[in-house]
């Protein structure tokens, strides 16, 4: 397997775990019943959680552009230091927004999100170049 597909795995591995803490906060705010059903007036969640659900969501929107963005580099049979790269930045830079995103530390989460950005932009640059 390329770099760049091993890195879209492990991205979409991670997006596919974010959910699992917060909805275990939920259930420890919440109980079980109100957890699983729709409540009007749910309780409050600790911010922790809220912050890593808004990150679970901007990994979301994420995801979609950098699959396809590594996609296309794997049908057009482009791999070079700048998509292997490109790959590798935007994983690492999501995994650390996911981490102070959820400790509420600002700067550093535009950063790590910036950082996903540019490794997207690597991918595409090499693309078009």
């Amino acid at each position: 397997m390329d770099t760049e597909l091993c890195y879209l795995a492990c991205s979409a591995g991670l997006c596919a775990f974010m959910w699992i803490p917060y909805v275990l906060a939920r259930l420890a705010s919440w109980g079980l019943i109100a957890t699983v059903s729709y409540p009007e007036n749910p309780p409050d969640v600790p911010g922790w959680a809220r912050r890593l659900q808004r990150a679970h969501n901007n990994m979301v929107e994420n995801l979609v552009p950098f699959a396809a963005l590594v996609l296309v580099a794997q049908a057009a049979d482009v791999s070079t230091g700048m998509t292997v790269f490109g790959a590798t930045l935007f994983f690492y830079s999501r995994l650390a927004h996911a981490l102070v995103y959820t400790l509420g530390i600002p700067w550093v989460r535009t950063l790590t999100f910036t950082g996903g950005y540019v490794g997207m932009l690597l991918i595409l640059i090499a693309l078009v170049i």
